[in-house]
């Protein structure tokens, strides 16, 4: 008889599912045989995980130019860009066998949409005690707008207008309106986002936005028009940040009129990197923790739009991808 340690226990099967893209625009389950975890590894259980819409929907469309396959790999990925792949990266479970210091904790992991994986103890987050583990699944999502913040230098009374109320563009501008003295503008064609921007205490408006004289612009939107009208906005010597990524989609901008005479800039911000202001300081991990820590508001489950049982997630996944009203798509894994 198996002692009752009062830890969860490695279950007996080692067999696990997971989603997998095998071609453009479609989905699959798909089972795979798991080796038991070692002493640096943990087996973990997932409970939740969370769909990043916006990323998700271009590698299932096949639309990654083949340039940025490395660049595109995430961690833990299965296969290859552009197929066949499991891809995700915002898993949230339990801890059930292996490193002895992390059996039984919930932890967050960079990883796929998978009912049971193994990885090394170190690529899992204990979660704090005080966030909620279906809340955590945001996690990626905020340690990208952490990122967009810091690269955009956001300083204590400046206008900032973000274009793009998805997850990462409302978490930037949600990070920004906690800064003294800001003034925050979120910007998109979606009205149905003005309830979301209320509940987190932000002005809302669709485009055309008025005004101008900002400090500081954030085009987390995926539109070209979007980023065409933060230079139409802009104030003198503005800083623009790019958060986009349009795959193999062109860009066209107009900079032949005030982005030259108010002497503007546009950086891109990629979450791939800690700013080099940090890096001396942030590691990954470090930047991750923060970004768990920063969840633990009860305002920011708004952010999650929907929820779907891993059973039903092959017939699902491309709905969810394709509905405009999405925002983070919780995958619920236990009944």
């Amino acid at each position: 008889m198996t002692p009752d340690t009062g830890k969860p226990q490695a279950p007996n099967a080692s067999l696990a599912h997971a989603l997998w893209l095998p071609s453009a625009g479609r989905c699959r389950m798909g089972a795979e045989t798991l080796p038991p975890p070692t002493d640096d590894q943990v087996l973990v259980r997932m409970q939740y995980s969370g769909i990043s819409r916006g990323t998700e929907d271009l590698v299932f469309n096949g639309r990654v130019p083949p340039a940025e396959f490395e660049r595109m790999r995430c961690p833990h990925m299965g296969g290859g860009l552009p197929f066949p792949v499991k891809y995700g990266y915002a898993a949230v479970g339990q801890v059930e066998a292996g490193r002895a210091d992390l059996i039984g904790k919930m932890v967050f992991c960079l990883h796929p949409h998978q009912d049971l994986f193994v990885v090394g103890g170190e690529a899992v987050v204990p979660l704090p005690d005080d966030l909620p583990p279906a809340r955590a699944i945001l996690a990626a999502n905020m340690e990208t707008a952490l990122n967009i913040v810091w690269d955009a230098g956001i300083l204590p009374g400046d206008r900032v207008a973000v274009f793009g109320a998805g997850v990462v563009g409302t978490l930037v501008a949600y990070l920004a309106s906690r800064i003294v003295g800001t003034q925050i503008l979120l910007i998109d064609r979606n009205p149905k986002r003005q309830a979301l921007a209320d509940h987190l205490g932000i002005a809302f408006a669709l485009p055309p936005a008025t005004g101008g004289d900002l400090d500081v612009l954030v085009n987390a939107s995926g539109s070209g028009e979007a980023l065409a009208q933060a230079i139409e906005l802009a104030g003198q010597e503005a800083r623009i940040i790019e958060a986009s990524w349009y795959g193999d989609k062109p860009v066209t901008l107009p900079l032949g009129g005030a982005f030259h005479a108010r002497r503007l800039t546009i950086a891109s911000s990629q979450v791939g990197s800690v700013p080099a202001s940090r890096r001396a300081r942030w590691t990954f991990a470090r930047r991750l923790a923060k970004a768990l820590e920063l969840l633990r508001d009860d305002d920011l489950d708004a952010m999650i739009s929907a929820e779907t049982r891993f059973a039903d997630l092959e017939t699902d996944y491309p709905g969810i991808l394709a509905n405009p009203d999405t925002l983070c798509h919780r995958i619920r894994y236990r009944e």
